[in-house]
């Protein structure tokens, strides 16, 4: 059986567009399926919605957080729930096309066990965002010497897989790099960005950066190595204004440059604070996960 797990967050526009499509195609292509969607605190009718689909059809299953706990701890919920030999991630709002789900779905019939899509476009988005998107899957990239230039959370994984995912430990989690990384049979699945048939995203640009942040310093130490290189270049800007300095003494001009006294000052101090804040977030983490809180909290299953 294939388990589909849909993350949603105020989704009560397009949910019953969703169920109809994928239930569609999977009982055309005589795939038995479980949908698991994960109702990550919703205001809106969201819950109800997934009610009044699983009155209607007993392979919609459901699962309401206590309150929103983000993407990624919906992800690992709909993970912990699913119950099918492979477990397929996929968008509520249908920009992953639901026909590229049943190419994967053939992909792990062959015997892969990780089935990635990959973005052969990624729709319309603005350059600032392309741009932002591109700086951090290189630096993601970087970290889990995986190419993630075109990754997405689209993905289909063998029971396998999935259960080497969930015995992971940290609660701080990043799915699209945890699949990857696990290793196993992998191939990819190209596909285009779809427009949302109906709903606005939930994604603001303030989320968008902490959600970016969040995942390079929970699978990267790349913040880190910049400050030994922040580190690294102020020193040997102080060997250069320290044999200029010297200089000036030796020729009788030691009371000039107080202006370049001030400049290093402030240069070096903020660096320093910047370093301290890079340094201070990743304490955070590790305080975040040494408390051993849940991912998550269930407040009704359906």
């Amino acid at each position: 059986m294939l388990s589909v797990v849909i993350p949603a967050y105020n989704e009560e526009e397009i949910l019953p567009r969703t169920v109809e499509v994928l239930g569609g195609i999977l009982t055309a292509e005589k795939i038995p399926y479980e949908l698991i969607f994960v109702d990550d605190g919703s205001k809106d009718r969201t819950w109800e919605e997934i009610l009044e689909a699983h009155e209607k059809n007993e392979n919609i299953h459901g699962v309401h957080f206590s309150r929103n706990f983000g993407k990624e701890p919906a992800i690992a919920a709909g993970l912990a729930e699913a119950v099918g030999a492979c477990v397929a991630v996929m968008d509520c709002d249908l920009q992953h096309p639901p026909a590229t789900l049943v190419e994967m779905y053939r992909k792990w019939e062959e015997g892969y066990e990780v089935v990635e899509g990959v973005k052969r476009t990624r729709g319309r988005e603005s350059g600032a965002h392309r741009a932002a998107a591109g700086l951090f899957y290189k630096i993601m990239s970087r970290a889990v010497k995986i190419d993630m230039s075109r990754a997405s959370d689209f993905k289909l994984l063998d029971r396998r897989a999935v259960n080497s995912i969930l015995d992971m430990p940290e609660r701080n989690t990043f799915f699209r790099a945890m699949s990857s990384w696990i290793g196993y049979k992998q191939t990819q699945v190209e596909f285009d960005v779809q427009e949302r048939e109906a709903g606005s995203s939930k994604w603001s640009t303030w989320k968008l950066i902490k959600y970016a942040v969040g995942n390079i310093v929970g699978y990267s130490t790349a913040p880190m190595q910049l400050v030994t290189g922040a580190g690294i270049a102020v020193f040997f800007l102080a060997v250069i204004m320290g044999i200029q300095t010297l200089v000036r003494y030796f020729t009788g001009h030691a009371v000039e440059g107080f202006t370049t006294v001030i400049l290093l000052i402030l240069l070096i101090g903020s660096i320093i604070m910047i370093s301290l804040g890079i340094i201070g977030y990743y304490i955070a983490r590790i305080y975040e996960e040494t408390k051993g809180r849940p991912k998550y909290i269930v407040s009704k299953r359906v």
